[in-house]
């Protein structure tokens, strides 16, 4: 289902945005969509139903939400469906781009953003690609052939084929206004008997894992520490009532929810963050200067998560740990340490603020405007300020 905001104001030129409906793909959308705005465009969202808990806090003119899938397993039948599934995604979109007539189109990533950039790819829309991680994701190398331009965080983004990177230009990962109001925040170290604020998250779905080892491995930690903790902690539905208890038990004061629209602000009055390690989640924490322990979400294809904590942890704005071989114990000593240590803690705030690219979106912006304003300035040879060749 569409959400519209109003008649659709044809009078002003409009840009149309893609994203798979998880926070990683939508947070840098929506920071793109609030920079175009404010230059003076409207613009329009197309994701898939899993953005429903967006509502309508997108700033945009309208959010389409188009069927999509992608191929799980090998059954044929599966995959007739899943063929059936993103032609009519197609479809849908090939109309939505005819109501809404945008003059470009920039696709965030995740599978359900590939029926939309066909479909504008088929109406001869100038198109290109945001990249959030330092590791291409596959529908990402998937249409990045057929786009004028990509997007990238990091100039050593894995699985840059030499034909993409000479279209390839830096811009970083743009920043919501709710990050960006914040960056002039000063991290404070809590100091002897003063509360700390824990703040624990794994991405807009929330992790299981997270709800399963914190509570255990708070409970490990001396009463002194548990009698000064504030966690404030994401659940899924399904485990809130029993992380609730085990505070209860551990005697650690939380507040727990299933989803923080507040997040920005949650972030920035922590004193350590434990959450996942996606390229928003870091750029995020970069911005309001904030360290983390991060424990990647394991298994993934590309194994892009491990390599955005790496990267955080090198910098000394962090600690990485797999979720593969990290105990109850082995995580208390950490936190255990880094308590009674505010200044490893300090530290650790200033590095991943050195991290922080606060024009990322502005760039990302100038690049899309570009594309829409004058898409015969980019070729395969184009040359630019910010080029990844």
């Amino acid at each position: 289902m569409n959400v519209l905001k109003g008649d659709l104001n044809l009078t002003a030129s409009s840009i149309a945005l893609t994203a798979g409906g998880t926070g990683g793909h939508l947070f840098p959308a929506h920071a793109l969509a609030g920079e175009l705005m404010r230059r003076g465009y409207e613009v329009d969202l197309i994701t898939d139903q899993r953005a429903a808990y967006l509502g309508t806090d997108f700033p945009g003119r309208s959010i389409h939400r188009v069927p999509s899938a992608t191929f799980r397993g090998k059954s044929p039948i599966e995959a007739i469906k899943m063929v059936a599934t993103n032609s009519n995604g197609f479809k849908m979109s090939y109309d939505i781009m005819s109501e809404t007539q945008p003059k470009a189109m920039v696709g965030f990533g995740g599978y359900p953003t590939i029926p939309p950039m066909l479909a504008a790819l088929a109406r001869s829309i100038p198109s290109m690609i945001q990249e959030q991680n330092s590791v291409m994701g596959r529908a990402n190398r998937f249409l990045a052939p057929m786009v004028k331009a990509v997007a990238l965080s990091f100039e050593d983004t894995r699985y840059l084929e030499d034909k993409v990177m000479e279209k390839s230009y830096i811009t970083g990962t743009p920043l919501r206004d709710a990050v960006l109001e914040m960056r002039g925040g000063v991290y404070q170290p809590t100091q002897s008997g003063q509360p700390i604020n824990l703040l624990c998250f794994g991405g807009s779905q929330g992790a299981k894992f997270f709800s399963e080892i914190l509570p255990v491995t708070l409970q490990l930690l001396p009463q002194e520490l548990r009698d000064r903790l504030m966690v404030v902690q994401q659940c899924r539905e399904d485990d809130i009532d029993a992380v609730f208890d085990a505070y209860e038990v551990a005697g650690v004061a939380a507040e727990l929810a299933t989803f923080f629209d507040d997040l920005p602000y949650r972030m920035g009055g922590c004193h350590l963050a434990i959450c996942r390690s996606g390229a928003t989640t870091v750029a995020e924490l970069a911005a309001l200067g904030r360290p983390a322990v991060l424990v990647p979400l394991p298994h993934s294809v590309d194994n892009d998560q491990f390599e955005n904590a790496t990267r955080f942890e090198k910098a000394g704005a962090g600690w990485c740990f797999e979720q593969d071989i990290v105990t109850p114990e082995r995580l208390a000593g950490t936190l255990r340490r880094l308590f009674e240590e505010p200044a490893t803690l300090a530290r650790a705030a200033s590095r991943s603020k050195s991290l922080a690219q606060y024009d990322a979106v502005a760039r990302l912006a100038d690049l899309v405007v570009t594309l829409a304003e004058a898409p015969e300035t980019f070729s395969v040879q184009a040359e630019a300020e910010g080029h990844a060749g």
